[in-house]
């Protein structure tokens, strides 16, 4: 496991990010889905050799802690602040039923939920007590992006994001290995997907972004808890044609690419906390199961 500190600001400035890093190596890596575990329609393969340069990453997704440290320096107000609502798993709401503004069919476990936002994650009557060290969430991949310019970072690209992520293991399913534990790998849900959950793990949302255990460089949680926004735009077919070397994604899209899974992951209907899972959604959308991690520019 390498650690390095936290990355240092541009000459002249404040360090504002103060995450701790773990540094990934330049090296060759098998990306894709290795065992057919992988969705249809998810775009994780072919299997292809990626040349990566070495860079340093955020050890945790980005806290609630370091992120209100960046509204109380700047101001900054999320797009679900300024829409006025966003989605929350309907067993963790903490609002009035009038606050609830829509429930996709397809989706019905997700509401709309007026007032809900980063520092009220479950609608507007909860807070951020006790959640100092968990994972902001209710945060868009526009808002990761401001947080980045402010922080003086970048998203990770899809590449280094999986690489890091496989923590130096070739080709295995999870970032520890292929072995499976119930409740002790990972916080995604156990039980009755999405209606009873057994709380196997200790965890029915976020868990602490140091829960559990990290891979072999460092990182914790890459797989389950939040979905973290990548860099790139997203493609179904982008594998069968990509650079081999440190690549970034397509040109021009219309959803941004997402990593890791969440807790909300389940094998009856999403199996996508895994190294090589893939998901996308549009730059401004958020919900309560989706944060981010950043990388150091170079």
């Amino acid at each position: 496991m390498s650690q390095l500190p936290p990355a240092p600001a541009a000459p002249g400035s404040l360090v504002r990010h103060h995450l701790d890093q773990a540094l990934v190596p330049a090296q060759v890596f098998a990306m894709g889905d290795a065992d057919g575990a992988g969705n249809p329609g998810d775009g994780e393969t072919p299997v292809h050799e990626v040349r990566l340069d070495a860079f340093s990453i955020d050890t945790t997704t980005v806290t609630n802690a370091a992120f209100a440290r960046f509204v109380a320096d700047t101001g900054y107000r999320t797009e679900s602040e300024l829409f006025g609502y966003s989605a929350v798993f309907h067993l963790a709401l903490q609002a009035d039923i009038d606050d609830v503004v829509g429930q996709p069919p397809q989706t019905p476990w997700w509401l709309g939920v007026r007032g809900a936002d980063w520092a009220h994650p479950a609608g507007p009557r909860s807070s951020l007590d006790g959640l100092a060290e968990h994972s902001v969430v209710q945060v868009s991949w526009n808002d990761a992006l401001a947080y980045c310019a402010w922080a003086g970072r970048r998203l990770p690209t899809e590449a280094e994001w999986e690489c890091a992520s496989r923590g130096g293991l070739a080709g295995r399913r999870y970032p520890w290995g292929d072995e499976w534990e119930e409740g002790q790998r990972c916080n995604i849900w156990q039980g009755r997907f999405p209606a009873v959950n057994t709380l196997a793990d200790g965890w029915l949302s976020t868990a602490p972004v140091r829960e559990f255990a990290p891979n072999g460089y460092g990182l914790w949680q890459s797989v389950g808890n939040v979905w973290e926004w990548c860099a790139d735009w997203w493609a179904e077919g982008y594998y069968a044609h990509s650079p081999a070397e440190n690549p970034a994604g397509p040109a021009t899209g219309e959803q941004r690419s997402m990593r890791g899974g969440s807790y909300l992951c389940h094998d009856s209907y999403c199996n996508r906390y895994r190294n090589s899972a893939r998901a996308s959604n549009t730059a401004d959308s958020a919900a309560g199961n989706v944060g981010f991690r950043t990388v150091a520019l170079t």
